[in-house]
């Protein structure tokens, strides 16, 4: 199979299983629940992925990689405007429907690996880019802390519970709600950084 053929086969695949996460759960989901609604073969699933766990693995690191796409062209003004609005970003990636899918998965694996997995590729993902933009608001002048350290204390903020929150079905956020959200984060970290 050529590549683009495979990668347009695994976009259909990827579809079916996060539909399937999204309406039955990890333990709901089979690989041939997955190969049915993804009109592919068992076999093919089992020969690409090998078990539930890669297939859960290809969907992790394909969410990853669009969740890095989306903030890898952050704003280059340093200021605690554009840090509103890449926390506005972060929250839109980190609570997207499939995002919460993932989460679902891994906290009712009893095993821990998909929670292990999922936490690794997010952070491999998502922290190369913040830690850059912290690097920036520093340079600029905006924090006194050490940027790492910033940009942790910030995603704490930022984020809190509201994945498991979300995961639980307890908070369904908005856009809006990312936007004050993303400033109050934002103000928090400039009163305990800035």
């Amino acid at each position: 199979m050529a590549p683009k053929d495979r990668t347009a086969k695994e976009d259909v695949i990827a579809k079916a299983a996060f539909d399937l996460l999204a309406e039955k759960g990890f333990s709901g989901v089979t690989m041939l629940a997955v190969a049915r609604r993804a009109k592919s073969s068992n076999e093919t699933l089992y020969r690409w992925y090998g078990d539930k766990t890669g297939l859960f693995a290809m969907l992790v690191a394909r969410h990853c990689s669009q969740c890095s796409a989306k903030l890898s062209d952050l704003p280059e003004t340093r200021n605690d405007t554009a840090l509103i609005e890449v926390g506005e970003r972060l929250l839109a990636v980190a609570l997207n429907p499939r995002s919460i899918a993932l989460h679902r998965a891994a906290a009712a694996d009893a095993s821990n690996r998909l929670g292990a997995l999922l936490e690794d590729r997010r952070r491999a993902a998502i922290h190369p880019h913040i830690q850059l933009f912290f690097e920036g608001m520093a340079a600029a002048g905006h924090i006194r802390a050490a940027p790492r350290g910033a940009a942790e204390l910030w995603v704490e903020l930022l984020l809190g519970d509201w994945v498991m929150r979300c995961a639980m079905g307890t908070v369904r956020p908005s856009q809006s709600t990312f936007h004050s959200r993303a400033a109050l984060a934002a103000a928090r970290l400039i009163v305990l950084c800035g």
